[in-house]
Order: structure tokens, then C-alpha cells, then sequence
């Protein structure tokens, strides 16, 4: 039997399964209510779920350098959740596709407060050696709100029929995900090292986490794929094209999440075992191939069975690359390096999403979802050749650098 997972590993996955829960009640109704109620057409569908995911990258990267500095990790985690249960249930009150984009906005700008911090943490508190199934588990558990969310959705939905009931319902499990932040996990202040400031473009060999060749060479594949990743609400898109009836959106989104939510541990714990690279290496490919099947898909239950298996793509990568940040990245620069990592995957969003939306709206689905198709390959190609396999011997041990305690015991 493999040895437990750290208490603030378990701590922070029930705050995430609660916190997605409130925001897949919303997430799968939310392109049927921005183009049919709305009236909103694909290219700002991408527009808004880009600009969200953009904002909230630039956030995480100071948030992110300012845990760095700051004695404890912990009030950026809560401020960052508490703005997103506040302002994310207001989309019920939306009467204009203008309405929707701020609040997505303000939402994602508390995502990109908690982020980065988070993460950091995470991997104080996590040995080396079980590092990507901690993450994996963390996934896990953000992924099964998602299926519990989309499940409240569809109960709520029956009754009311109502989107804006279902939107203003999203508060409840948001104000339990932050009362448990608050009440079930405590940080004491731990002394930091004095930190340099951001690091110059072009440096080398300076204590800044853009200083190491092999992670900036990491960041710049995950860029290319990233522009090929655009928002999954182009997918849920597809299936209403596809004969998918809006009734049964939240359903298809719980399948999706019900794959990554039981076997983004095994994923994490593949990286583990086999490599970072290697296992990203194999949920890519997974991805460029799902894509492709989204592009020739015809029927509702092609779709259907694609949204199933596009979750594998996901239970691959998101735990190793996380885990692949902190094997490159120095202890005392972690919440930077997970700044910059998700300013990439958050910011290239979009990019990807508006050149998704304009090739959807000029070319058609087949067109789009293609394109995302042959940049994940490249995206591929690149991690092999350009990114070497972590040396993961010795580097952040566990309790080095945080605070963090739960229930009155250091975690």
C-alpha cells in the first residue's frame, strides 16, 4: 500500500471539490444561456471565457511572487476563493453578454489570487517522491465536484427550468468551500528567505525560477499546446450542435468529470513511477486524438463517448505538469515558477479560444477543433525534444518552508 497523502493534500481537495461544485452548476449551462438567451454568437463565447482565463494568468504570477515574500501563504488561498463565491453567482442577474464577461472575469481573478499560492503550498507539504499522485489527487477531487455540480444542475433544471435559479443556487456550496478554508485548515507564520525581485528577461543563472533554461523551455512548449487547448465550452458547444438537448449538458459534463475525477490519481501516480515527461507526452497525444474524433463527430452519442474519453487526456497531465513545476523549481521561487506556469496555460487561453471562435464562425467546427488537433501534436513533438526528464533527487523536502497545520498538527 502506497503511503498516505499529507492531511493538507486531503484539506485543500475537499475546499476544491466544493468550490467546483458551485462553479459546474454554472459552467455547462453557460454557452447555451450567453448564445440563446443572450443572444451572444461563438466568437464572444470565446472572447469571454479567454479574457477570464488571461486575467486571472496575470494574477497568479503576482500573486504567486508575493507568497514568495509574505511570512504566510494562506490569506492570499482564502481572499482568492472568497471573491469567486461572492461575484460567480451573479451571473443569474446577467441581462446582456457584457454582464456575463465581467463576472466571469471577477471569478477568475479570485481563481488567479488562490492559485499559484495553493499550489505552492502543496508542494511544501508533499514528499518528492509522491508529489504528482498528491496533485493528481488534488485534481481528482476538484473534478469530483465538477460531476457533483452539473448533478445539482440537472436536479435543479427539472424543476424549475430556470438557468437563472440554477446560477443563484451556485452560492451554497461556494460559501461552504471557503467556512472550511477558514475553520478547517490554520497556517502559522513561517520566516521567509529574502527574496530577489522578478527576474530580468534574458537573465542567466539568476535565483528567479525564468533563469533555468530547461523551465522556460517547458513553459514555451506548454504555450504551443495551450494555443491549441481553447475553452471545453466550445465542446459542450459541439454537442448541441450534435443533437445533444440542453437538459442533458450537465449529465454529458459529469461523465466528462466522473473519467478525470477516477483516474487523475493513477495519472498523477504514473508520473510518479514512469516520468513527468512521459506521462504529459501520453496525455497529449490523447487529447490531439479526441480533438480529432470532436472534428468528424456527427452524432450526439459519438459526442457523448468523446467527452468520456477526453477526461484521460486530462487525468494525465494536469497532476504531472504541476508536479514537473516543482521538480524544476527551487522551494523559496515555487509560488513564482507556478505564477508563470499558470500565466502561460491561463493567458494563451486567449489566443486559443479566439482563434477557435473565429475559425468555428468562419470554417465550422471541423476547421476549429482540427486546429486544436495538430497543435497539441506539435506541442508533442516539442516536449520530447526540447524538455528534459527532471533529476528528481533531494529537491523540496516536506515542512522545509511552511506553517500549514490543521487541527493544532504541523501539515
Amino acid at each position: 500500500m502506497p503511503p498516505p497523502l499529507p492531511p493538507a493534500v486531503k484539506a485543500f481537495g475537499v475546499v476544491s471539490l466544493l468550490t467546483d461544485a458551485s462553479s459546474e452548476m454554472i459552467y455547462p449551462l453557460l454557452p447555451a444561456f450567453l448564445t440563446r438567451t443572450l443572444g451572444a454568437g461563438p466568437a464572444f463565447l470565446g472572447l469571454v471565457e479567454g479574457a477570464a482565463e488571461a486575467t486571472a494568468s496575470l494574477v497568479k504570477v503576482a500573486s504567486g511572487w508575493l507568497s514568495d515574500h509574505a511570512p504566510r501563504r494562506k490569506p492570499f488561498v482564502v481572499a482568492g476563493y472568497s471573491l469567486s463565491s461572492a461575484v460567480r453567482p451573479l451571473v443569474a442577474l446577467a441581462t446582456a453578454p457584457w454582464h456575463v464577461l465581467v463576472v466571469r472575469i471577477a471569478d477568475r481573478v479570485g481563481k488567479g489570487v488562490r492559485g499559484a499560492p495553493r499550489d505552492a503550498l502543496l508542494a511544501a507539504v508533499t514528499p518528492e517522491a509522491m508529489r504528482g499522485r498528491a496533485y493528481g489527487f488534488h485534481r481528482a477531487m476538484d473534478h469530483a465536484g465538477a460531476m457533483i455540480g452539473p448533478l445539482i444542475a440537472s436536479a435543479a433544471m427539472l424543476f424549475t427550468r430556470d438557468l437563472r435559479v440554477v446560477f443563484a443556487l451556485a452560492f451554497v456550496p461556494a460559501a461552504l468551500a471557503v467556512a472550511f478554508l477558514v475553520l478547517g485548515v490554520r497556517e502559522e507564520p513561517v520566516a521567509k528567505p529574502t527574496a530577489a525581485p522578478l527576474p530580468r528577461r534574458g537573465s542567466e543563472g539568476g535565483p528567479g525560477p525564468m533563469s533555468d533554461r530547461p523551465f522556460r523551455r517547458y513553459l514555451l512548449v506548454l504555450a504551443v499546446f495551450t494555443l491549441g487547448n481553447s475553452s471545453d465550452a466550445f465542446l459542450l458547444l459541439r454537442a448541441q450542435e450534435a443533437g445533444v438537448a440542453l437538459v442533458f449538458l450537465p449529465i454529458l459534463w459529469t461523465l466528462h468529470h466522473f473519467v478525470k475525477a477516477g483516474a487523475s490519481t493513477w495519472g498523477g501516480a504514473l508520473s510518479d513511477r514512469f516520468g513527468r515527461r512521459n506521462t504529459i507526452l501520453a496525455g497529449w497525444t490523447a487529447y490531439a486524438t479526441t480533438y480529432g474524433g470532436f472534428a468528424l463527430a456527427r452524432t450526439g452519442l459519438e459526442v457523448s463517448l468523446l467527452f468520456g474519453l477526453y477526461g484521460l487526456f486530462s487525468a494525465l497531465t494536469e497532476g504531472p505538469e504541476r508536479a514537473l513545476v516543482a521538480d524544476l523549481a527551487p522551494a523559496e521561487r515555487r509560488g513564482t515558477a507556478f505564477g508563470f506556469y499558470h500565466a502561460v496555460t491561463g493567458g494563451m487561453l486567449l489566443p486559443a479560444s479566439l482563434l477557435t471562435g473565429g475559425l468555428w464562425q468562419r470554417f465550422g467546427a471541423a476547421a476549429a477543433l482540427g486546429a486544436g488537433a495538430g497543435l497539441a501534436a506539435v506541442a508533442a513533438l516539442g516536449l520530447r525534444l526540447v524538455v528534459p526528464e527532471p533529476n528528481r533527487t533531494g529537491r523540496g523536502q516536506p515542512g522545509q518552508d511552511s506553517g500549514l497545520t490543521e487541527g493544532g498538527k504541523a501539515i
